[in-house]
């Protein structure tokens, strides 16, 4: 497993490489992430930083560096809770899959796993068929982690 240190490396080579800066505040906010288990909204990230690096960023500001982080795929959002959770995949060398979460919601960790392309052509096929069209074929499904189970 990478440590934090590995990840924050590996997320500013990326960010060089298509052409933006992963800067201090930028820096802070994902290392928020990563160290959580759980999906954190900007509120919660204003807490951390606050305890661990004594500054309170207006709330906008947050917000505004969880955009950036997520428009360089290394956060993900959370629709449904309106929350943000670090890219499992920051590390990786493969291409990313289109990202599913499993949210535990008794302690809310939550867990980034792979879904079969298979499964997600159907999921888009029968929404088409409905008259819908799939803006976003991200899942986030609603269960109960081991612990909790």
């Amino acid at each position: 497993m990478s440590t934090i240190t590995q990840i924050l490396n590996h997320a500013e080579t990326s960010c060089r490489a298509s052409g933006a800066k992963l800067t201090e505040k930028r820096k802070r906010v994902l290392t928020g992430l990563l160290k959580s288990q759980k999906a954190l909204s900007a509120y919660e990230l204003i807490d951390i930083l606050q305890k661990e690096f004594d500054e309170s960023p207006p709330a906008m500001s947050v917000y505004r560096i969880l955009e950036f982080l997520e428009s360089e795929n290394l956060v993900h959002k959370l629709h449904l809770a309106n929350k943000y959770v670090a890219c499992s995949h920051i590390s990786c060398a493969h291409e990313h899959e289109v990202p599913q979460f499993l949210i535990c919601d008794q302690c809310g960790n939550v867990k980034e796993i792979g879904i079969k392309k298979s499964l997600i052509n159907t999921l888009k096929r029968n929404v088409e068929e409905s008259g819908y069209v799939l803006q976003s074929p991200q899942l986030e499904l609603h269960c109960l982690c081991q612990e909790c189970a």
